[in-house]
């Protein structure tokens, strides 16, 4: 097993206890398989599964969600040389980043905006999810990154997308959108990233303040009674339910209890509406909150 720092540890003893945290690190030790989601703006199930089984790939699906797909028996480079792959008819993503966008329940003719959008993989997901008929509105403050973005729209055939290149915590308090995903920036802790040199503690700070602000900035631009979800794939209460509480406090907005898959294993949370998702052999360790405005 691959030691995770001590100061991590420590924070999720004082979080979890030392049952649920022996559970949490098993989990980061587990390697998990390749999962995508097909990409019904191009394709169809059927035709993504003709191709891997053409190509003898096996694959599983999946009983909550009919547009993804877990591949067992190859990595991801494998994948990316499939013909599905280079026409943008698939999208390589984990399985807990694909729930955000089908909580959210985009529609047709809905302004969503997407505060932290690339590389892109909820953007065209929210834009599959809504016949392509949502107008979207994904925000991107790095220069690089929103042009992967703007490259993994133009791919995937997403229509309907207006890129801006800003900082969302810079927003004009002017804009008003029917629903909002914030999948805020975070240290990552729910993943693999907490074995790798930048995972500090002032990662963890930073992030936290970054979200903050974030999700204050959308309470003011969401409309009333709209809807937005509150994602990360941390497990710390530091960036999700402290979070979470300070940005509410003084605000009207409420959070909506989630029903996930019962497949799905959650981590206990201070907070009965909220869904921790426990990393294991199938998912990354992720938090989801959903709030109406």
């Amino acid at each position: 097993m691959i030691p995770i720092p001590e100061f991590f540890k420590t924070m999720l003893l004082e979080q979890y206890g030392e049952n649920t945290v022996n559970t949490i690190i098993q989990g980061f030790n587990q390697q998990r398989p390749v999962t995508l989601r097909v990409n019904t703006i191009k394709s169809t199930k059927e035709e993504v599964i003709q191709e891997l089984c053409k190509e003898k790939i096996a694959f599983q699906e999946v009983n909550w969600y009919q547009d993804a797909l877990i591949i067992e028996s190859v990595r991801e480079e494998q994948i990316q040389r499939l013909n599905i792959y280079e026409q943008g008819k698939i999208y390589l993503q984990s399985l807990s980043s694909m729930l955000p966008p089908i909580l959210l329940e985009p529609k047709p003719k809905q302004n969503i905006l997407d505060m932290a959008a690339a590389p892109g993989g909820k953007t065209t997901q929210m834009a599959a999810l809504s016949c392509n008929k949502a107008f979207i509105t994904a925000c991107e403050r790095n220069k690089i990154r929103g042009e992967k973005l703007k490259y993994n729209l133009q791919k995937q055939g997403v229509a309907s997308v207006n890129i801006m290149l800003e900082d969302a915590r810079n927003l004009s308090d002017f804009f008003s959108f029917d629903k909002i995903l914030l999948d805020a920036p975070c240290s990552g802790s729910g993943t693999e990233n907490v074995f790798k040199k930048n995972f500090t503690k002032e990662l963890i700070q930073k992030s936290s303040k970054t979200q903050e602000i974030l999700l204050k900035k959308a309470l003011k631009i969401l409309k009333p009674g709209g809807e937005m979800i509150y994602s990360t794939c941390s497990i710390l209460q530091d960036e999700n339910e402290k979070i979470l509480e300070k940005a509410l406090k003084n605000s009207h907005a409420k959070l909506i209890p989630l029903k996930l898959p019962k497949e799905i294993t959650c981590l206990p949370s201070s907070l009965k509406e909220v869904a921790v998702i426990a990393p294991n052999r199938l998912f990354e360790g992720f938090f989801i909150a959903k709030i109406r405005g």
